[in-house]
């Protein structure tokens, strides 16, 4: 007799001949692993996707000859857009499963990059970001939700890497436009040939994502006494939108106004490099620290990290700076999703539906308010915004704790 623990789920079986029983465990940890590879590949996809419109933020700027409050106005295009995008997202979670809504989520988001590359105006480009945003919400829900549901195949924890893959994503995506910005190459022929590629692995990949994963239950709002616990996952998730927002859209302008650097994405380069090396590490030092002191540390980081870059606004100090922030930053989405998927009153997709939300909201206030102050103090003060939200996230998790020990969840 035999006895044999299989990998990803540690399930262990006495194996006593019975080639047929062995035979449906290898396969199901094969059919599992082949999801988690196959989801992987879509937060990559969405990564290189949002980098390589985001690096592109300058250019945008300097082509429709835009000043910061004219890009503080364009970016709240984003967020209404968003807010539309979760309702469809509440709707699909009770209808349907997540897998033809990303695909579709996907193929909209390659054809938006496309027309930001060939927009004219700030018509044009406003409605390619509508659209864009759009695609990014529903698409993310959708993604994330499957990467929680997909846990509980696994024995270990997984969804950082799902997190890593999306900044991986960047890393390439702001890579791929620095080396083009470098060789000269026009934003229109980069945004074009990038979408292509993009949709056409998303089509390739989509046959091996998870299906059947439809909720049951807990898949419409419950009115009565609100659920503290996601209340205050929410709280969180918007001052962590807040951060990530004003980093994503506004580092490349900050490296080229501020710091005053020809290859301004060096800044987001090296946030985004940061971010996927947390992101990798981060299942790891969960385990061995726990989820409130991970969340402790995160906003000493951010906190910290902006303020070493506005108050010694030169290159090295500047980028010591963004890669705490990228450090700090990288594990409040995916730590807090994975919280909200263990909510007793909602299912993981509604969960996640519910507290994205409140990422809106910060999408909707922060980017565009970092603009606002830019124009009226200088972006050196502004990025001081994000340095104020990293420390309220200290307050705010501590609070759920609070909470989540009150109501008994897994922490």
């Amino acid at each position: 007799m035999l006895k044999i623990t299989l990998r990803p789920n540690n399930s262990t079986f006495f194996y006593r001949g019975d080639s047929k029983a062995l035979m449906t465990q290898l396969n199901s940890v094969v059919f599992a692993n082949r999801q988690r590879i196959a989801v992987g590949i879509f937060f990559f996809i969405q990564g290189i996707s949002f980098a390589t419109w985001a690096s592109r933020i300058p250019d945008i700027k300097r082509i429709l000859d835009l000043n910061d409050a004219e890009i503080g106005s364009l970016l709240l295009v984003m967020p209404f857009s968003s807010l539309l995008g979760l309702a469809i997202s509440g709707w699909i979670n009770r209808n349907f499963d997540n897998r033809p809504p990303l695909i579709i989520a996907m193929i909209v988001q390659c054809a938006s990059i496309m027309g930001i590359g060939m927009s004219s105006d700030i018509i044009d480009l406003g409605i390619s970001l509508f659209f864009l945003s759009l695609a990014f919400r529903i698409g993310g829900v959708a993604m994330n939700t499957q990467a929680v549901m997909l846990q509980k195949s696994f024995a270990k924890p997984i969804n950082g890497s799902f997190h890593a893959m999306w900044s991986l994503g960047g890393i390439v995506g702001v890579g791929l436009t620095t080396s083009l910005i470098w060789l000269s190459v026009s934003m229109s022929s980069h945004l074009f040939w990038v979408a292509i590629t993009l949709v056409s692995a998303a089509i390739i990949t989509f046959k091996y994502l998870p299906s059947g994963d439809k909720a049951t239950t807990g898949s419409k709002i419950q009115l009565g006494k609100p659920d503290k616990s996601l209340l205050v996952l929410g709280l969180i998730i918007l001052f962590a939108s807040f951060c990530e927002g004003g980093m994503f859209d506004w580092s490349g302008i900050y490296f080229k106004e501020v710091i005053k650097v020809d290859i301004y994405t060096v800044g987001y380069f090296t946030f985004m490099m940061c971010m996927a090396l947390s992101r990798w590490f981060m299942d790891k030092v969960i385990s061995k620290i726990g989820k409130q002191t991970v969340y402790l540390i995160s906003s000493i980081l951010i906190t910290f990290g902006i303020l070493m870059s506005t108050v010694f606004p030169f290159f090295v100090p500047a980028i010591i700076g963004f890669s705490m922030v990228g450090i700090g930053a990288a594990v409040l989405v995916p730590i807090t999703f994975s919280l909200a998927g263990e909510s007793k009153k909602y299912s993981p997709g509604m969960a996640i539906s519910i507290i994205s939300t409140y990422s809106v909201v910060g999408m909707l206030i922060g980017p565009p308010l970092i603009g606002f102050l830019s124009h009226a103090i200088g972006m050196k003060w502004a990025f001081l915004f994000i340095a104020l939200m990293g420390a309220c996230i200290l307050p705010a998790s501590r609070w759920y704790f609070r909470v989540a020990k009150s109501e008994n969840l897994d922490q």
